[in-house]
């Protein structure tokens, strides 16, 4: 019994069972206050009915089909920006180790980059571009961007540098051997962070303007 108790299985279990009773109860509440919308925080029975419902919000849809379909509008251009956050932000990691003036230079735009809240961002990426279908794309590359911009090449040790040296290693050897084998972890552990936040700035930035997403829709869904 306690192995099924300390288990990460049942763990999980119970969170979910807690935020589904959390959901409920709040749910409840609101349902006794006369909001506008009256939706703004249905049943999880409610949701479960309408996404089985054939009914047809737009004239041509289910819910569940709206729903599918901005979901893979809004996930495709996460995950470009994120392909492109990681690309990007693995290139600057390998150059600022490369080059401390790199680094000094790099070093500070990135930090100003995470100070910048993702709403205050979009109006900026948006005027540059000219395009909200490709801003959304750059905001989620952007935040992807930096924890991988950030992978530990730096944390590799300096008996390992010292050891490649001695065996007259060169600069291309030294990273294929030592330097990026090491930063691997690191890597993994930006890749980690930054895919919740491209997600998340794809359906924030949706918000901002009309068309297809799961922004659009939350912000549709709430009028």
């Amino acid at each position: 019994v306690k192995k099924i108790l300390t288990s990460k299985i049942f763990v999980i279990f119970i969170w979910i069972a807690a935020l589904f009773v959390l959901w409920e109860v709040c749910a409840a509440h609101v349902a006794e206050t006369k909001r506008t919308p009256e939706n703004i925080l249905p049943h999880i029975s409610g949701i479960i009915n309408s996404l089985l419902s054939d009914k047809k919000i737009n004239g041509s849809q289910t819910a569940l089909l709206m729903v599918l379909e901005n979901a893979g509008a809004t996930l495709s251009r996460a995950g470009g920006g994120y392909l492109i956050g990681i690309a990007s932000g693995f290139v600057l990691a390998l150059l600022m180790s490369l080059s401390g003036i790199v680094e000094k230079i790099a070093f500070p735009y990135l930090m100003l980059i995470q100070l910048i809240p993702i709403l205050g961002m979009a109006p900026i990426i948006n005027a540059i571009t000219g395009d909200i279908a490709v801003s959304r794309i750059v905001i989620a590359a952007i935040l992807t961007f930096y924890p991988v911009a950030l992978a530990g090449f730096k944390s590799v040790q300096k008996e390992k540098h010292e050891l490649m040296y001695s065996y007259a290693a060169n600069k291309f050897q030294i990273y294929t051997k030592t330097m990026i084998p090491a930063c691997i972890p690191y890597f993994f552990t930006g890749l980690k962070i930054s895919a919740p936040m491209a997600i998340t700035a794809s359906i924030l930035v949706d918000t901002l303007q009309g068309g297809i997403g799961l922004g659009c829709l939350l912000s549709q869904s709430l009028k």
